[in-house]
């Protein structure tokens, strides 16, 4: 068996810049969010921080586009590009259910079968990604997406899972319902970056997925206080000093980053990669979480360590191919 193919896994010189950040920002929202529980209890909506997210990640958008370009231009674009803006309605509302199941579904499961169900979406995003890019994935990149699917899983198992009755309910496939939403939002998304709008600047193409997405938010906020008749639990600890708390600002900033450069990761790499740098990502923060908080490393952890690894590995001797070399360099001029 050759090396790490590099050229292949890395086709640009900002693509590890990229990979490694999409790993570190993820890394520090998951401590930012952490560091702000208070006894297990969040001190703010989370609702409402989500779609401040969400305005925020748009007006940083709008203004990196408009550093070389007009206001008027952005909107001439938006026109000229208008079927590409109703498109990314269907990433932003996939994402948008995606997030608003995960509370349905951790209601119902404990976390550690929540997590362990919810790391099927690793073998998906292969599925799904063979389907929309007609690109047929080779035995050793399954084998690899199955061992990096095991060693996931193992990070949340827990032997009292095994002593506790699993019921198939309908619960059951709203988690596949979540899986296969976030899944394919981030395939999907990808083949509008590449494909269905390759030739529209990133950021435009940001803008376009945070207007729909902020309107997905609205519609979503909007039937909760239709169906649960209660105003004031949907919008409770909503004030303007509660995005004012330092921890609350730098989870949104942080959050908007992971925005921008998702959409890069995806414009210069793909979505298979996307998940291997999630499960380093999971395992990063997993040794984080012992050092600073002093959350202890258990015996699964280091199994899923080496599980994720020897995945890693594998992958990267035979990766997918990512764009072409032109795509990436075009890509790219937008980072300098």
């Amino acid at each position: 068996m050759g090396g790490i193919n590099w050229s292949e896994l890395f086709p640009g010189r900002w693509s590890p810049v990229i990979f490694i950040s999409y790993i570190a920002l993820f890394i520090n929202q998951g401590i930012l969010v952490t560091w702000s529980q208070r006894s297990g209890r969040y001190e703010y909506n989370i609702v409402a921080v989500v779609l401040m997210t969400e305005v925020l990640k748009l007006v940083i958008s709008t203004t990196l586009y408009c550093k070389d370009n007009s206001i008027l231009t952005l909107l001439q674009e938006t026109k000229k590009n208008k079927k590409v803006l109703l498109l990314y309605m269907i990433p932003a509302l996939l994402y948008c259910l995606y997030n608003n199941l995960a509370f349905v579904n951790l209601a119902r499961f404990d976390p550690t079968t929540y997590y362990i169900l919810l790391q099927l979406r690793v073998v998906l995003t292969g599925i799904i990604f063979q389907v929309i890019f007609n690109k047929k994935l080779s035995a050793t990149q399954w084998f690899s997406l199955v061992i990096l699917t095991v060693g996931c899983m193992i990070k949340h198992f827990d032997t009292h899972v095994l002593g506790t009755e699993f019921h198939v309910d309908i619960f059951l496939l709203l988690i596949l319902v979540q899986t296969t939403c976030s899944c394919l939002a981030g395939v999907y998304n990808e083949y509008l970056l590449k494909r269905q709008g390759a030739d529209i600047d990133i950021f435009i193409q940001n803008v376009f997925m945070y207007i729909d997405s902020i309107f997905c938010n609205i519609v979503v906020i909007v039937l909760l206080n239709i169906f649960t008749n209660d105003v004031s639990e949907t919008l409770s600890n909503v004030e303007i000093g509660t995005f004012l708390q330092p921890k609350v600002i730098l989870i949104m900033l942080n959050n908007s980053l992971v925005g921008i450069i998702t959409s890069f990761f995806l414009k210069t790499l793909n979505s298979i990669l996307k998940t291997f740098a999630s499960a380093v990502e999971l395992i990063f923060t997993a040794m984080l979480c012992w050092i600073l908080f002093s959350i202890p490393v258990s015996t699964n952890t280091i199994v899923s360590i080496v599980m994720v690894s020897v995945a890693v590995l594998l992958y990267s001797k035979n990766p997918v191919q990512n764009a072409q070399p032109k795509e990436v360099a075009e890509s790219e001029k937008l980072l300098v």
